[in-house]
C-alpha cells in the first residue's frame, strides 16, 4: 500500500484517510484512536480548556515562523498562512513573542512584541489584539476564529503587511500658516495625510524612506504606515487646512462615536478641517454616502424658491401628516402643526409634511437639476486632492420624490458635501472645496451656476431664523449675530437611532457633521458644528 495512506474499517464503512492532506480529511467519520476506537464528535461552543489550548498552540508556532501550522489551527488555513507568511517574509518581522492575556469566554486578548529589520534598518514594534475560538463547523474542533485583524488590528480582509522602501517619499504637510500637521497631534487625518504623500510625495521634494506599512486591498487607497525603520527626507506640502480649525474639529467629534465633521472657507472653498472619530478608521467627512435628513431642505427650499414654486415669505403649510402617491410622511414627534405656516418658518422648525405637499408641484429630475447645476454636485468631478465623494441627487419619482425634498429616499451625501451646500446657499457662489491648491498639480476644478441674489438673501433669512428661534436657537447661541444653521436627522433601517445631521455658518466659516446613531441633529451633529464655528477660521 502506498506511503501515508491508512484504511480503516469502522462500523462497517470503509475510509481511507490520505495523510497530510489537511483537517478536512481528519474528520470524514471522527477522530480515530489507534486502538481503531473512535472519539465522540464535540459540538457547542468550545470549553475555555479548548481555548486556552487552541489559542497557546496558534501562537506557539507563529512565535517560531511556522506559518503553515499556525494557520492549520484556524478555520481558514489558506487565507491564514498567505497572511502569517507575509508577517514574516514581506513585512520582515521577527523576534515574535506573544503574550496573552485572561481570556473572557472564547475570545482572548494579547500582545505581540517583535522586531521589524530591513536592510540594517531595525526597530521594536508592539501592538495589542484579540482572537476568538470556535468550534469548526466540519471539522468539529477548537479553531481560531481567522480575521486579518488577528494578526495586526488594522488588518482588513485583502490588506497585508511590507516593509520596504517607500514608493512615495515622505511629505511634511503645512497649514496655511505653515504649521506642521501630523497624525500624531490631529489623528483623524491620518487617512488624509496618506492619501496626501501618495498622490504628492513625487512632487514635494522628499526622497524615500524605508517603512512598514499596511497595503490595502483597494488599489485606490494610500499605504497606512505603521512604523519608520529609516527616515527619508520629507517633502514640504502647503494645505488649506488650519491648525485652530482642525484642533476644534478633533476636539468636538471625540465627544460623539461614529461622527465626522467638515469645515471650509465659503468665500475661497478652502477646507479648513476634516475630522473622524470613528473605529474603522474611514475618512466618512469625505466619503461618508448617507441620507442627510433635514440639511437637505437648504437645496429643497433653493429648488422651490428658483422654480417659482415658493419664497420665504410665501405659504407652506405644516399639517401633521402629508400623503405622496400613497406614502405616508410625518413630522418629528412633538411638533406642532400649523396651517398658516410660512416656508420660513416651516424651514425653521423643520417641518418635514410642508416640503412633502410640495412633490406634486416639482419634477423628478428638479432636485437633481438643481444640485448639479447650481451647487455643484452629483457629477463626480470634484478635484479635492484627495478621494471625496461628490453627492448623489438622482431623479427620481413615485413616493422618493417627496422623501428627497427631506433628505430621505435615494440622496446621498457627505459632511463635505452639506457643508459646501452651506457654503453656496451663504454666497450664492459654488467653490468646489480643496484640501490641496490646484496650482500644485494643475488639476481642473468643478463648476457650477451657484445662486440668484434673491435665493440667496431667501436662504440666509430662513438658516438665519433656524439658528435664531429655530430648531438649532439652544446650540447656536451666542455665536451670531452673521450666523445660520440646518438641523436634521436622518432615519436608516435596522439603526435603532436616526443618524444626526447638522450644518451651520458664522462670518467666513461654514461647517457640517454627522453622527451615526446620534439622535436629532441637535443632539451629536449640533454641538460638533457649534464647537468647530467658535475656533474662529
Amino acid at each position: 500500500m502506498r506511503k501515508g495512506v491508512k484504511v480503516a474499517v469502522v462500523g462497517g464503512v470503509f475510509a481511507v484517510l490520505v495523510g497530510g492532506a489537511g483537517y478536512g480529511a481528519y474528520n470524514i467519520l471522527s477522530a480515530l484512536h489507534d486502538d481503531g476506537g473512535t472519539e465522540t464528535v464535540r459540538t457547542g461552543p468550545p470549553s475555555g480548556a479548548e481555548v486556552k489550548e487552541t489559542a497557546g498552540k496558534f501562537f506557539a508556532a507563529w512565535e517560531k515562523g511556522r506559518a503553515a501550522t499556525a494557520a492549520s489551527y484556524t478555520n481558514y488555513p489558506q487565507d491564514a498562512a498567505s497572511l502569517l507568511t507575509a508577517y514574516g517574509q514581506e513585512a520582515h518581522i521577527t523576534k515574535v513573542r506573544v503574550t496573552p492575556g485572561a481570556a473572557s469566554g472564547d475570545t482572548v486578548p494579547f500582545t505581540v512584541q517583535a522586531t521589524v529589520t530591513y536592510k540594517g534598518a531595525s526597530k521594536p514594534l508592539e501592538y495589542r489584539s484579540r482572537l476568538t475560538v470556535v468550534r469548526g463547523e466540519t471539522t468539529h474542533r477548537a479553531l481560531v476564529d481567522w480575521q486579518p485583524s488577528v494578526v495586526y488590528p488594522r488588518l482588513r480582509k485583502g490588506d497585508t503587511l511590507v516593509t520596504g522602501d517607500t514608493a512615495k517619499a515622505p511629505i511634511e504637510a503645512v497649514d496655511r500658516d505653515g504649521k506642521v500637521l501630523t497624525k500624531e497631534k490631529y489623528p483623524s487625518l491620518g487617512p488624509v495625510l496618506d492619501e496626501l504623500r501618495r498622490r504628492y510625495g513625487d512632487k514635494a521634494g522628499g526622497t524615500p524612506g524605508v517603512e512598514l506599512v499596511i497595503r490595502h486591498a483597494d488599489q485606490d487607497t494610500a499605504d497606512t504606515t505603521l512604523l519608520t525603520l529609516a527616515k527619508g527626507r520629507a517633502g514640504r506640502l502647503p494645505t488649506t487646512l488650519s491648525a485652530s480649525v482642525q484642533a476644534a474639529a478633533e476636539t468636538a467629534v471625540a465627544k460623539y462615536t461614529e461622527s465626522s465633521v467638515v469645515a471650509l472657507k465659503p468665500s475661497t472653498g478652502e477646507v479648513l478641517a476634516v475630522a473622524n472619530h470613528r473605529s474603522d478608521g474611514f475618512n466618512a467627512a469625505f466619503l461618508g454616502e448617507l441620507a442627510p435628513g433635514s440639511t437637505m431642505k437648504i437645496l429643497s427650499a433653493a429648488t422651490l424658491i428658483d422654480m417659482g414654486k415658493a419664497t420665504a415669505n410665501g405659504p407652506a403649510p405644516c399639517p401633521p401628516s402629508a400623503m405622496s402617491l400613497g406614502q405616508t410622511f410625518h413630522n418629528l414627534k412633538g411638533l406642532a402643526p400649523d396651517d398658516h405656516a410660512t416656508l420660513s418658518e416651516s424651514f425653521a422648525r423643520s417641518c418635514n409634511t410642508a416640503f412633502v405637499k410640495f412633490a406634486d408641484e416639482v419634477k423628478a429630475n428638479s432636485l437633481q437639476t438643481e444640485a448639479e447645476e447650481r451647487f455643484g454636485l452629483g457629477r463626480d468631478n470634484w478635484k479635492v486632492g484627495v478621494p471625496s465623494f461628490d453627492g448623489s441627487v438622482p431623479a427620481s419619482d413615485g413616493p422618493d420624490k417627496a422623501a428627497g425634498l427631506i433628505g430621505q429616499g435615494q440622496v446621498q451625501m457627505s459632511p463635505l458635501n452639506m457643508a459646501s451646500v452651506t457654503a453656496t446657499a451663504m454666497t450664492g457662489t459654488f467653490r468646489q472645496p480643496v484640501v490641496v491648491s490646484p496650482k500644485m498639480d494643475g488639476r481642473e476644478i468643478a463648476t457650477a451656476r451657484g445662486l440668484s441674489a434673491a435665493t440667496v438673501a431667501q436662504l440666509r433669512w430662513m438658516m438665519n431664523r433656524t439658528a435664531t428661534s429655530g430648531t438649532a436657537a439652544g446650540v447656536m447661541a451666542g455665536l451670531g449675530p452673521d450666523f445660520g444653521a440646518k438641523t436634521g436627522s436622518a432615519e436608516v433601517d435596522g439603526q435603532a437611532k436616526s443618524n444626526s445631521w447638522f450644518t451651520g455658518y458664522r462670518d467666513d466659516i461654514a461647517a457640517a457633521a454627522m453622527a451615526q446613531d446620534g439622535g436629532h441633529g441637535i443632539d451629536a451633529a449640533g454641538p460638533i458644528v457649534a464647537t468647530v464655528l467658535r475656533s474662529g477660521g
